[in-house]
């Protein structure tokens, strides 16, 4: 037992050998201005120290060094001074001359270099370790943005010669996707005089010049402020100007001068500032810079900074997973002179790069060179209350962004294309000479102007030089309002025009401003119906049968309820009391006989005397009162209205006849819609309107008009539909809608900006009501509209009753009926427990017996029970006594 207590110990022992030292050197090498950086590599190490779950058993020491030249002998004398220390790892410094020289010596003594800086360096050194993102890694995630924003004309203005390096990816990316892409840098700060150049550039390129200024902007952080005011200075901050800034700092800038110019001004972020941690560690090192420099405190933090911080803690993680995997006494002193080398560098490099976190700057992974390759980007846009984040760019998903395309638009001035069809556009009435969009008037113009006054443009409206909607010819070219949005010949086109799949291929929509459907518009029918049956109208058929079955049902029950209640037998000659003979009345005839006369309201000769044959009168009057009120009321309804036939009631009646005609626009998306549909009955009324062109029509208004005259059915939208029949008393729409669709504004294709602009306007309207509003006034109100809503719908029809109607009373009859079968039980029971007093006898047999009587409907006499209590005349003597003094009989 002592063996194996003193092999535990041991064990336990062994364990504990393998473990950090209990102080671990960190070095960090900073210049005189990164006092920020400095402060967040010590506030790191505290942090790490006070975490009981990081290093439990040992405790990190920052050993930081200033370096205040660029002399390349006194970098290396102090790098090598903490070395000699014994540090685990060396943390920066930030410019690239001397990050690189340090990269060199540790590569040389074999300690881990962790950086936070922007490098443009495609390889690695052997031991180093950069949290900053690769610039290929950047430059992905800003061509993902330019995806985004749908730039495919652009400019890249640049300063410093490492832009291009940056910027690589892009025009590699623009050569591919075809791009058109300028490129212009910056010459010894004269930003004013770059800015002008493009403009100038600009106007050569078109003789309007295009209202939008594409720009993506790649200067160092500490001259972009000066660039973003020379450029307003000269008119490039306005709301024609779109700026993409390669700067992941940008949130660190004071950008009050701009926020209410309404440029549009997109950036990158790296940091998290939303988080707790964040916010605490601007805080304390807002407290630590107060004992060092008399300066405001920060509102934020740049990304070199939030760098250093994850990487001091990236190192305690890996520093943490090594405790138990390897026995590392001590981290050596490392001589220069003497050139010996470190121990565990190169486990604590695999570590680091093996390892993933997640920190203030997202997920930390690295690749296998040491970049960082696994990175997430806010997406931050510049609006009036400052920089604010509306999306996030994933490394390996869809990114989830709002486009920020609202403002930029607003004083715009748009060419707008339409075709004259009512009530959409139509010239205007006028005792005045016209001119200008004052012509026009109509649901479309309407639309226009409240979309004018909420985004707060302006528009030039012209017709439609060809009069169509646009419809693609067997060459490929469009024609009409497709046609020209394509040609350029105008921005948007608002009209009643259909969203269809064929014109997305074309053309961009915006959110649908109004719903609708193709219909059937025909001609009212005029020919009256007359039937010798209509008295029988009132109710359906199903009524009518349940009505005749219930009748049986009653009779049925009634005739044997009332033979099997007692007190339905009765002596029929009361006067000869010694016939002992009882009579029913209620035999099958008699008991139709009763429940007819009821029904048809006359009186009748049998009366019922047993409580369940009269529950039984009772129940059913109560449901004939209720089913002939319910006749009388509907029959008065039939008899006053004129019920009118017409030879069509739905598209399957349309195409299943070949007398009446149908035809639609000869050019829409009407024909479209039969042409593409796959059902077998548009697919034959497609072919019935090739084979007979003559039923296309070259406008709406000759469609009805052919409708008017009779024998024309006329496809068209619903919508047009409704506004015609308001107006035109003899046209009526047949059938339900055969499809679902909506009317959109068209803009071209690819201007994704302006269509979601235009789509926020209109879900704007639709929440206020006001498109609701515009479609009453030209609907119900204006150009004679609503004058056929007053007219006396002569040609509708009452409805028939059905069992929804009139089931209820059904229900009820039914359970009178049981109830009364159940008293009549009751009396049976009853009264034969009084003949039978003092015999045991089963009542059940009795009652199987009578029942048995019952339902053969044989005699209605039989033998009198022998009571008791009945009448004794003991001697023809005592008889007429009896009689005489109307005693009764002892």
């Amino acid at each position: 037992m002592k063996i194996y207590y003193c092999f535990f110990i041991f064990v336990i022992g062994f364990r504990n050998v393998h473990n950090l030292p209990a102080r671990i050197h960190v070095g960090g090498l900073f210049e005189k201005d990164e006092d920020e950086i400095e402060l967040a590599f010590r506030i790191a190490v505290d942090r790490v120290n006070t975490d009981e779950n990081l290093l439990p058993n040992s405790r990190m020491v920052a050993l930081v060094e200033k370096l205040h030249s660029d002399n390349s002998v006194l970098t290396s004398k102090t790098s090598c001074s903490l070395l000699h220390k014994g540090i685990a790892a060396l943390f920066g410094p930030q410019s690239d001359l001397t990050s690189m020289h340090i990269q060199s010596i540790c590569d040389d003594f074999e300690i881990p270099h962790i950086e936070a800086r922007w490098e443009y360096r495609f390889r690695r050194d052997q031991l180093s370790i950069n949290l900053y993102p690769h610039p290929t890694v950047i430059s992905r995630a800003f061509i993902r943005l330019i995806h985004i924003l749908d730039w495919h004309d652009f400019f890249l203005l640049y300063e410093d010669d490492t832009a291009i390096v940056r910027m690589k990816e892009i025009l590699e990316e623009g050569e591919k996707e075809n791009w058109d892409i300028h490129i212009f840098q910056f010459s010894e700060s004269l930003y004013r005089e770059k800015f002008q150049e493009i403009m100038e550039f600009q106007k050569s390129r078109t003789k309007q010049g295009m209202p939008d200024y594409r720009i993506v902007l790649d200067v160092p952080g500490d001259k972009l402020w000066k660039v973003l005011k020379a450029a307003q200075q000269v008119g490039m901050m306005t709301e024609y100007q779109n700026y993409i800034i390669a700067f992941l700092d940008l949130h660190t800038i004071d950008l009050s001068d701009f926020q209410y110019g309404m440029t549009n001004i997109t950036s990158l972020r790296l940091v998290q500032e939303e988080s707790q941690e964040f916010q605490s560690l601007l805080n304390e090192l807002n407290l630590r810079l107060l004992l060092v420099r008399d300066k405001e405190p920060l509102k934020t933090l740049k990304t070199e900074t939030v760098l250093m911080y994850d990487s001091v803690k990236q190192l305690a993680i890996a520093l943490d997973q090594m405790d138990n995997a390897k026995n590392i006494a001590v981290f050596p002193p490392i001589s220069c002179s003497l050139m010996n080398k470190g121990t565990d560098g190169t486990t604590i490099y695999n570590y680091m790069k093996d390892g993933k976190a997640q920190g203030l700057s997202g997920l930390i992974a690295f690749n296998s060179e040491g970049f960082r390759s696994y990175v997430t980007f806010d997406v931050m846009h510049l609006k009036q209350d400052g920089l604010s984040k509306i999306g996030t760019i994933f490394p390996d998903q869809e990114p989830n962004v709002t486009t920020p395309e609202g403002t930029s638009l607003e004083h715009s001035h748009f060419r707008v294309t339409t075709i004259l069809t009512d009530p959409y556009a139509m010239y205007a009435e006028s005792s005045k000479q016209m001119v200008g969009n004052a012509r026009f008037e109509g649901y479309g113009i309407d639309l226009l102007n409240a979309l004018a006054e909420t985004l707060h443009f302006t528009y030039d409206i012209n017709v439609v030089r060809d009069e169509q909607y646009g419809r693609k010819n067997e060459t490929g070219h469009w024609s009409g309002m497709i046609g020209e949005l394509i040609r350029g010949e105008a921005d948007m086109a608002v009209a009643d025009l259909t969203i269809t799949t064929t014109r997305l291929e074309a053309v961009d929509f915006t959110h649908p401003f109004m719903q609708t459907g193709i219909g059937i518009l025909f001609k009212k029918p005029t020919q009256k119906v007359h039937s010798m049956f209509s008295f029988l109208q009132p109710f359906s058929g199903e009524v009518w049968l349940f009505v005749m079955v219930v009748y049986i049902i009653v009779s049925l029950v009634c005739c044997l309820i009332g033979r099997l209640s007692p007190y339905e037998w009765s002596n029929p000659h009361p006067c000869r009391d010694t016939d002992m003979v009882e009579e029913n009345v209620f035999s099958l005839l008699n008991s139709m006989w009763l429940t007819i006369g009821a029904f048809m309201r006359q009186g009748s000769d049998i009366a019922p005397t047993a409580m369940s044959t009269r529950a039984i009168k009772s129940i059913w009057g109560f449901f004939c009162l209720i089913m002939i009120s319910s006749y009388t009321a509907n029959l008065a309804a039939f008899l006053t209205i004129e019920k009118l036939v017409s030879p069509i009631n739905n598209v399957e009646d349309l195409a299943s006849q070949d007398k009446i005609k149908y035809g639609c626009l000869k050019s829409g998306s009407t024909r479209d819609f039969f042409q593409n549909s796959d059902l077998p009955i548009y697919q034959h009324m497609n072919r019935y309107m090739r084979e007979h062109p003559e039923v296309y029509v070259e406008s709406n208004e000759l469609g009805i008009q052919r409708v008017a005259q009779g024998n024309y059915a006329y496809l068209m939208e619903i919508t047009s539909i409704e506004y015609k029949t308001e107006r035109i008393c003899n046209l009526t729409r047949i059938g339900t809608p055969l499809d679902s669709k909506g009317y959109g504004i068209a803009v071209q294709k690819g201007n994704l900006k302006l269509s979601n602009w235009l789509s926020s306007g209109i879900l704007k309207l639709q929440e206020e009501g006001e498109l609701h509003l515009i479609k009453e006034r030209w609907w119900k109100q204006k150009k004679g509209g609503g004058q056929c809503s007053g007219v006396s719908k002569s040609s509708g029809s009452a409805n028939e009753l059905g069992l929804g109607n009139v089931g209820g009373v059904f229900v009820v009859i039914l359970l009178g009926l049981g109830l009364s079968a159940c008293i009549g039980v009751i009396e049976f029971i009853w009264y034969q427990r009084k003949v039978h007093k003092d015999i045991q006898v089963s009542m059940f047999n009795l009652l199987i017996k009578e029942v048995k009587y019952a339902i053969t409907c044989g005699s209605s006499t039989k033998p009198a029970p022998k009571l008791k209590s009945r009448y004794k005349i003991k001697t023809d003597e005592e008889r007429p006594k009896a009689l005489k003094s109307n005693a009764p009989f002892k």
